[in-house]
């Protein structure tokens, strides 16, 4: 009996076995299949324009949107939580084609950042800084080391919020930015507690390197021997009236400025900077 019971459990096994892995392929399939309908029943399709937006953006995903990432940019822009003009690394063509594939009227102008600030070594130090860290944590010590409180504290937090690598404090002290890498997204802008570093537009010829409010010579060469002296002769040699004094500094109206270039050439301090194309 006992020789019997064990050959008929070792006959029944392997079908038991067989069976439940029958059973448990169907119940598998059943549940494959169900949770498929679920799936396509239930799916949320996404709008075909995100791809086609997100294929004529720069692709940098350097933020300086505020998005995430020109996947998530994409999406707001179709969903209208997004403006088109608040990424400034797509190109003004690329702009236009998606203000095409929204059916909207893209009015873009390409921009170029520069640093309103040269001043780097030639300006004063009340203080000399010997901690870690960058300029904001600089900026929170009597507002910099600068005798200059308006001027580049030169540690680098620019550099560090740039995603293309295409800034750096140049052997004089102030920021430098390269053009060939910068794609103006405008993160250095919102990372320097300075606000030195601003955007123009792209077909601009000429831009102030400094931002102090002084005026006169013995109060500004107090502070920085190259600083913007508030004489206001850029404004007076303008011969197409480009250039207004606002808080002791040239302002340009870039409309109305032909790019002469006659406002440097002019400059007493040399603190307006040529730019090239």
């Amino acid at each position: 009996m006992i020789e019997l019971g064990i050959l008929c459990a070792e006959s029944i096994a392997p079908i038991t076995i067989l069976w439940s892995v029958l059973v448990l392929f169907a119940l598998a399939l059943i549940f494959g299949l169900l949770l498929a309908f679920v799936g396509k029943k239930f799916a949320v399709e996404e709008d075909e324009r995100i791809g086609q937006v997100r294929s004529k953006l720069s692709g940098a995903n350097c933020g300086g949107c505020g998005y995430a990432g020109c996947d998530a940019f994409a999406k707001a822009i179709v969903e209208g939580k997004a403006d088109i003009n608040n990424c400034s690394a797509t190109s003004k063509e690329n702009k236009d084609a998606i203000g095409e594939i929204m059916g909207v009227s893209v009015s873009a102008e390409e921009t170029k950042i520069v640093v309103c600030c040269h001043g780097g070594t030639n300006a004063k130090d009340k203080y000399e800084y010997m901690g870690y860290g960058d300029c904001r944590s600089m900026e929170l010590l009597a507002g910099g080391r600068k005798e200059c409180k308006w001027g580049c504290l030169g540690m680098g937090s620019c550099v560090d919020a740039c995603p293309q690598h295409a800034i750096e404090v140049g052997p004089e002290g102030f920021t430098v930015i390269d053009y060939d890498k910068c794609i103006a997204c405008g993160k250095c802008i919102s990372v320097c507690p300075k606000a030195v570093v601003k955007r123009i537009p792209k077909k601009a010829k000429v831009f102030c390197a400094c931002s102090n409010c002084l005026r006169g010579a013995k109060d500004v060469k107090e502070k920085c021997s190259v600083g913007c002296l508030g004489c206001g002769l850029c404004a007076k040699v303008c011969p197409n009236g480009a250039i207004t004094m606002e808080n002791n500094l040239p302002k340009f109206d870039y409309d109305k400025c032909i790019g002469c270039g006659l406002c440097a050439d002019k400059c007493p301090a040399k603190t307006i900077k040529k730019l090239e194309d």
